[in-house]
């Protein structure tokens, strides 16, 4: 489920087509049936965006040092800077539905789809 959902697929069927856009998921899965919300509405995804934050934030500091190790004792400060800002701001941007799929895989696995759950 969650290589599934880290190639912005269904987590249950594998089916495509479940993104409207970049920041906007369907309300089911086209294939599948699938219901994405999960019946919490707008509380299901605080885990996504905690997610997202984390692993966006996580790779950002490791990029910034390895940078400074790698150009150790001669860092260039001033670009270092302006890299770490870009990559703060930018990394949860990129990472925002992946971050959404793969929430929803680690839902499925952990509480299973029930028939109130895909739609005909």
């Amino acid at each position: 489920m969650l290589a599934r959902a880290a190639l912005l697929r269904c987590p249950s069927c594998g089916g495509n087509g479940i993104l409207r856009h970049w920041f906007k998921m369907s309300d089911a899965c086209p294939t599948c049936g699938l219901t994405l919300d999960r019946g919490e509405s707008s509380d299901f995804w605080l885990g996504a965006y905690a997610l997202n934050l984390v692993v966006a934030e996580l790779i950002t500091v490791i990029a910034i040092v390895v940078r400074i190790v790698s150009a150790w004792p001669d860092v260039p400060w001033t670009a270092v800077q302006w890299v770490a800002v870009i990559l703060a701001g930018g990394m949860p941007l990129l990472f925002f539905p992946f971050a959404r799929t793969v929430w929803l895989a680690f839902d499925l696995g952990i509480r299973r789809s029930e028939p109130g759950d895909v739609r005909r």
